[in-house]
C-alpha cells in the first residue's frame, strides 16, 4: 500500500526547489539516458521520475547512490514518505558527493519527523547551513524549526524561522511569519517576557516576541536609546576645508511618495519638509532629487523603487505606507539602501544598509513612562482614546512602566462623542485618594467631608487628541485630582498657539518634536516656515519636521548604523539608529502654561544641527 502524507504548506513549491538542488555545487555528469527522468521530475510527474531514477541506478552502478537519492527526492515530492524511508538504507551515503550528503540528511530528517522522532531529525540536521545554496538552506531551516517545535523548544524554533524568513518571499514568507507568531504565542506570556529580557537589545527575535505579546494584549518595553555624541564633528584636513565626520553625500536621491489617494494629505507636508531641508542645505553637495509616485498599492511602491534604482538613484527615501514599506523590504537585500518613512508591518526589520523612520506613538509612550519614573512617580492611571495609535501607546506605556517596577492602578478608554467622563473617572481612579474639599462630579456619590491628599508617587498618563483632553482635564480637577501630574503623548498638542482652548490643559507635560519650539539650532525657524507654508501648520508640523529630518539623515545613515552612541540633532528629536535598523527619536518635553505650550527645564534640546 502506498502512503502519501502532505508536505508542509510552506514548501508547496518544493518541486522547483528540489529540482534546483540537483544543479547546486559541483554537479556530477549525468548519463545521457537520464534526460527522460529529469524531464518527468521537472514536469511534476514524480512517480514516473522515481521509477526512471531507480532504473538508472541499476544501469549505472557507479552512480547508483546518486540516482537512488534522486528517486527518494521524487518520492518525497509525491508525498510518499514511507517509500523514502524504505529507500534510504539502500543509498550508500559515502558514495555521494558535493551537496548530495546534505540532501540525504534532509530526507532522513523528513522521515524522522514523520515518525515523531524530533531528536533524530535534529541529529540529522546538525550541520552548518550558512554556506548552503538558498533552496537547501531553506529546507534545512524549516525542518530544524519543525523539529525544535516538536521537542517543545518554542523559542529556538521561532528563532530558526526568523532566520528562514529573510530567505523567503511571497506567500511562503507570509505563512512562515504566521508560524513564528503562533509558535511564540504557545509560550506563557510571562515566560516569554522573561526570555525577551535576557536578549540583547538588537536581537532580531525581539520584534517577533513583541508581536506575539501584542496578540495577547501585551508588549515588550522599548529599548530607549540615550546617545551622547552628535554627528558631523569637524575634522581638520590640513590646507583643505575641514570635513564632517560620518558625512557621505548622495549622488542622486529618489523620494517615493503617493501623489494621490488617502495618504496624499500626509505626504504633502513630508515632501515640503524634505525640500525645505534641501534648499537650506549649504554644504555645496546637494544631489538632484526625483520624486516617484508610489500609487495606492504595495506593488506600486515596489515598482517605484525599482524604477528609481534603474534611473541611477544611490539613496532612496520612502515609501510612506506601512504595507508599502513591508513590500519594499520583503525584496531582501536591496541593491540601493532605503530610508523608509514608516515602520513595516509586524516584526519585519529593514534589510542591511536600510533603515525605518517614523513618528511612532509607542516610543512617545515609552519615554513618558521613563520620565514619570525619573520624577519618582511609581503608580500610574492610564486613560487613552480608542484609535489604533492610542491603543499602541497604552500598551507601550504599560510595558515600559511595569518593566521598571511601576504599578498601573487603573486603565480606561474614552470614545469620540463622549463628553461626560464622571463614571469613568470614578471607576478608574477608585484607588487614588482625592484632594480635600473636592466638589462632586454630576452623578457622583457624595464625597466625604475630608479626604487624604493624593499620594506624591501617583500620576496620570493620557494619549488622546486635544479635543478630548480639554474635556477630560477639567473633569479630573472637578473630581478632586487637580494635584495629580498628567503626562501625555504629542497628540494632545494641536501644534499652534490657542490659549483660549488650551488653558484647560495647564500643567500637562507632553513629549514632542523640538522643532515646534525651535529647540534645535541650525534649522529653519518654525514660525517663519508656518507663515510661508500651510502644510507646516498645526499637526502637519510634525510631518514637515519628519521630512526635514529624512533629508538630513541621508548622508549620515551609514555612520549612525555603525555608531549607536551617535545622534543627529533633528527636527523631530535626537535621532539615533538601533541595532534593528530603526531610527529612534529622543523627544523634547513641553508643558502647558496659561494656555501656551513651552519647553520645560531639562526638556530643551539645544544641540546644533550639522550643516
Amino acid at each position: 500500500m502506498i502512503v502519501r502524507r502532505g508536505l508542509p504548506v510552506l514548501f508547496c513549491c518544493a518541486a522547483v526547489l528540489m529540482a534546483g538542488c540537483a544543479q547546486v555545487g559541483a554537479p556530477r555528469p549525468e548519463a545521457p539516458d537520464a534526460v527522460a527522468a529529469d524531464h518527468a521530475y521537472r514536469q511534476g510527474n514524480f512517480d514516473a521520475a522515481a521509477r526512471d531514477f531507480l532504473a538508472l541506478a541499476d544501469a549505472h552502478p557507479r552512480d547508483g547512490a546518486f540516482y537512488r537519492l534522486r528517486a527518494a527526492e521524487a518520492y518525497l515530492q509525491n508525498g510518499e514518505i514511507d517509500a523514502v524511508a524504505r529507500m534510504l538504507p539502500d543509498i550508500r551515503r559515502r558514495g555521494l558527493q558535493g551537496d548530495e550528503p546534505v540532501r540525504y540528511d534532509l530526507l532522513a530528517a523528513e522521515v524522522a519527523l514523520s515518525r515523531h522522532d524530533a531528536a533524530g531529525a535534529l541529529t540529522r540536521l546538525h550541520f552548518a547551513d550558512a554556506g548552503l545554496a538558498a533552496p537547501l538552506r531553506m529546507r534545512a531551516l524549516e525542518l530544524r524549526a519543525r523539529a525544535q517545535a516538536a521537542q517543545g523548544d518554542a523559542l529556538d524554533s521561532a528563532r530558526t524561522r526568523a532566520d528562514l524568513d529573510r530567505l523567503l518571499g511571497g506567500n511562503d514568507r507570509a505563512q512562515n511569519e504566521v508560524q513564528i507568531v503562533a509558535t511564540l504565542k504557545s509560550m506563557n506570556p510571562e515566560a516569554l517576557r522573561n526570555e525577551a529580557a535576557a536578549l540583547q537589545p538588537g536581537d532580531p527575535l525581539r520584534p517577533w516576541i513583541d508581536q506575539a505579546l501584542h496578540a495577547n494584549g501585551g508588549a515588550l518595553p522599548v529599548v530607549v536609546l540615550h546617545p551622547n555624541q552628535p554627528v558631523g564633528t569637524l575634522i581638520p584636513q590640513g590646507a583643505q576645508p575641514p570635513q564632517r565626520e560620518g558625512y557621505a553625500p548622495a549622488r542622486r536621491i529618489a523620494l517615493l511618495l503617493p501623489e494621490s489617494g488617502p495618504l496624499m494629505a500626509v505626504a504633502q507636508p513630508v515632501r515640503d519638509g524634505f525640500f525645505a531641508a534641501y534648499f537650506a542645505d549649504d554644504t555645496g553637495q546637494r544631489a538632484p532629487i526625483t520624486v516617484y509616485d508610489t500609487g495606492s498599492t504595495p506593488a506600486d511602491a515596489v515598482a517605484a523603487y525599482r524604477k528609481a534604482v534603474a534611473d541611477g538613484a544611490d539613496r532612496i527615501v520612502g515609501p510612506l505606507a506601512r504595507d508599502a514599506v513591508s513590500a519594499v523590504f520583503a525584496q531582501g537585500n536591496l541593491p540601493v539602501p532605503v530610508l523608509a518613512l514608516n515602520q513595516p508591518d509586524g516584526a519585519q526589520t529593514p534589510p542591511p544598509g536600510s533603515a525605518a523612520f517614523g513618528l511612532s506613538p509607542d516610543v512617545e509612550a515609552a519615554q513618558a513612562a521613563e520620565r514619570m519614573l525619573q520624577q519618582g512617580i511609581t503608580h500610574a492611571v492610564v486613560i487613552t482614546a480608542t484609535e489604533d495609535w492610542a491603543e499602541r501607546a497604552a500598551l507601550a506605556f504599560r510595558a515600559q512602566f511595569e518593566s521598571r517596577n511601576g504599578q498601573i492602578l487603573g486603565e480606561a478608554r474614552v470614545t469620540d462623542g463622549e463628553v461626560n467622563y464622571s463614571t469613568m473617572i470614578r471607576q478608574t481612579l477608585a484607588s487614588v485618594p482625592t484632594s480635600a474639599s473636592a466638589p462632586a462630579l454630576p452623578g457622583a456619590a457624595p464625597a466625604a467631608t475630608t479626604t487624604p491628599a493624593a499620594p506624591m508617587d501617583t500620576g496620570i498618563f493620557i494619549s488622546m487628541r486635544p479635543q478630548q483632553a480639554r474635556l477630560l482635564l477639567p473633569q479630573l480637577k472637578l473630581a478632586g485630582y487637580a494635584n495629580l501630574p498628567v503626562f501625555a503623548t504629542s497628540h494632545i498638542y494641536a501644534g499652534n498657539y490657542n490659549p483660549g482652548l488650551d488653558r484647560d490643559l495647564d500643567g500637562v507635560q507632553f513629549c514632542d518634536a523640538p522643532w515646534l519650539f525651535d529647540a534645535t539650532l541650525g534649522l529653519p525657524r518654525h514660525d517663519d516656515i508656518v507663515r510661508a507654508l500651510d502644510s507646516a501648520r498645526g499637526a502637519g508640523g510634525r510631518l514637515f519636521a519628519m521630512g526635514m529630518d529624512a533629508y538630513r539623515l541621508l548622508p549620515y545613515m551609514d555612520w549612525l548604523a555603525q555608531h549607536p552612541d551617535s545622534y543627529l540633532p533633528g527636527a523631530t528629536g535626537q535621532l539615533a539608529e538601533d541595532r534593528l535598523g530603526r531610527v529612534q527619536r529622543l523627544l523634547t518635553w513641553a508643558q502647558f502654561d496659561n494656555g501656551a505650550a513651552h519647553p520645560v527645564a531639562g526638556g530643551l534640546q539645544t544641540s546644533a544641527a550639522p550643516q
